[in-house]
């Protein structure tokens, strides 16, 4: 496994640690408790799934469990927006969230891209 692959390992595992975190102060409400149902759950597969794209057996493996990184990072997007956008939550922490997931995201939607180059030609 290359150093960046390592170390992109590690930082899609913090995310997810880090969204642990900021998910423990979000009110007591109903609207609240299902966002962070659904962006723990996001959350989680970002870094569990891009675990398994470092083991895929073949190319079409890693561009199939890298599309799903992509679409759950998205994801994760969205739900930080809604939470920011409705009112829910608004803080530091979510614009540092908002700012992380945006990163995972671009630089996964970016490798996606590359993959499928690679596979067209």
């Amino acid at each position: 496994m290359s150093e960046f692959s390592d170390e992109f390992k590690k930082r899609t595992k913090l995310f997810a640690i880090s969204i642990i975190n900021l998910s423990k102060s979000f009110p007591k409400i109903e609207e609240a408790f299902i966002i962070k149902k659904q962006l723990l759950r996001a959350a989680f597969s970002v870094a569990a799934n891009y675990r398994a794209v470092c083991r895929a057996r073949s190319d079409a493996e890693f561009l199939s469990k890298l599309c799903i990184v992509v679409e759950e990072a998205d994801e994760v997007v969205f739900w930080l927006e809604l939470l920011t956008e409705s009112g829910l939550f608004i803080g530091d922490e979510i614009n540092k969230s908002l700012k992380e997931a945006n990163e995972i995201l671009s630089i996964t939607a970016k490798s996606r891209k590359t993959m499928r180059e690679k596979s067209n030609n």
